[in-house]
């Protein structure tokens, strides 16, 4: 976070530390919060097994994030496992999580005091998991086989190894490594399809219906590609970060412009009402968030796009899919500003839940890494490494349809809050109506 904040930001080591740190409590503040509602749910006579589920959902529907994080997420490598999150999200995951670690504990403190070891928590924990296994099974199996006879897009993309700030300072080579690899696949693999990442172009793209002799020259393949916009609106000029589709001549086919924007990094909070703030954070973006979610088209085939962390946003994707109906999930990211570190790997294994949870393919462009294709159970078809120049290509399947998440999203883990508010604030249970310990 520190070196994220000092390069994306420009504030300095000494005031990204402050930040970070102000980070690091905030999130360690989530942790002590729910600690402090387990002491008052034990203290009134509630199991682990009941208060761990119920106190876990409801600090994760409260508890505000930067980048959306879930207990569940260590999970993402096991598709038989992951499978639920069609039906509640990646809050329903975290609920299975909770109430095994729960009947564990449970099991744990009942040995440790000597107490009559329970049997309900644990039962209740084994069926769960079984049923959770089973479901997987199903899924995928019936996913997998949807996929086998379903049309496919030959997907092409090109990870060049220069983050945005390097390819700002020389525009030329970053151009140049885009296009010379954009060439190397249409010559080896000859895709439906070109991705390049966010800020693939780093230039203004001309609002005209044709720029191929600025963007794509003799690329003769239809490019997704992120670059910037600057439009009009309101009486005013903005500046957006938009990803284009072109096809094959090079006319602008649709557009996207990011809609959640990355504080610090592309905007400043109270930046508009407060100008000054923009110079204690020289490399801040000044960027405008998009109105619409709406897919971009390729030969009937729809795609909704996800640029930079929208990915890991799980209500924003399902808007987009709701309103798009897509046939594939794009996401177009710069994960360099986070050096060679665990980040760009585990932005992939968070993006991989929005797979799984409406049954899409994913395909995700990075400048640096990891660059990934992502079948629609979540599992990773092919990816690269952090910052090597690559060439990926795979034939993914497009699926349409509905998912249960998408239909009822997350409203219902908001009975968790509540249920979490009486374990902790409710009447103490008494012996004479607790029940047989669980």
């Amino acid at each position: 976070m520190v070196s994220f904040l000092d390069t994306f930001s420009g504030f300095g080591t000494p005031l990204a530390i402050l930040i970070a740190s102000v980070f690091f409590a905030f999130q360690a503040l989530q942790m002590g919060i729910l600690a402090w509602l387990y002491g008052r749910g034990r203290a009134r006579g509630h199991s682990p097994a009941l208060l761990l589920p119920v106190l876990n959902l409801a600090m994760e529907c409260l508890w505000p994030q930067i980048f959306p994080s879930h207990i569940s997420d260590g999970l993402h490598a096991a598709p038989m496992l992951i499978q639920i999150v069609d039906l509640g999200g990646t809050y329903l995951l975290s609920a299975l999580v909770s109430l095994v670690n729960g009947a564990f504990a449970a099991l744990v403190i009942a040995k440790l005091t000597k107490q009559t070891l329970p049997r309900l928590a644990p039962a209740l924990a084994a069926v769960s998991l079984g049923l959770t296994l089973a479901y997987g099974a199903y899924r995928i199996g019936e996913v997998d086989a949807r996929a086998r006879t379903a049309r496919t897009l030959h997907v092409g993309m090109v990870q060049v190894n220069m983050g945005t700030y390097a390819k700002r300072e020389d525009p030329r080579e970053g151009h140049r490594r885009h296009l010379e690899q954009s060439r190397t696949l249409e010559r080896l693999a000859e895709p439906d399809l070109i991705v390049w990442p966010e800020s693939g172009y780093t230039d203004l793209v001309p609002d005209l219906p044709n720029v191929r002799r600025y963007v794509t020259q003799d690329i003769t393949t239809p490019v997704l590609f992120g670059g910037l916009s600057m439009r009009r609106r309101d009486d005013a000029r903005h500046l957006f970060n938009t990803a284009f589709l072109l096809d094959a001549d090079g006319d602008v086919l649709g557009s996207y412009d990011k809609t959640y924007l990355v504080p610090f990094g592309e905007f400043i909070p109270f930046g508009d009402v407060f100008p000054s703030l923009y110079e204690l954070s020289p490399n801040t973006g000044h960027f405008t968030p998009g109105d619409h979610v709406r897919p971009v088209v390729l030969d009937g085939i729809r795609m909704s796009l996800l640029v930079c962390y929208e990915d890991v946003i799980p209500a924003f994707t399902r808007r987009a899919v709701r309103e798009g109906n897509p046939h594939l999930l794009v996401n177009l990211t710069n994960d360099a500003w986070y050096g060679d570190t665990h980040e760009p790997w585990i932005h992939l294994a968070l993006a991989k839940f929005r797979a799984v949870e409406h049954h899409r393919a994913l395909v995700r462009s990075t400048n640096s890494g990891v660059s990934a294709f992502v079948d629609p159970v979540g599992r990773v078809i092919a990816n690269s490494q952090v910052f090597t120049r690559e060439e990926l290509d795979a034939r993914l399947p497009l699926l349409t349809g509905h998912t249960v998440y998408e239909t009822v999203g997350d409203q219902w883990a908001w009975l968790f809050v509540a249920i979490a508010l009486y374990a902790a604030f409710g009447r103490a249970r008494t012996k004479r109506d607790a029940p047989t310990p669980a």
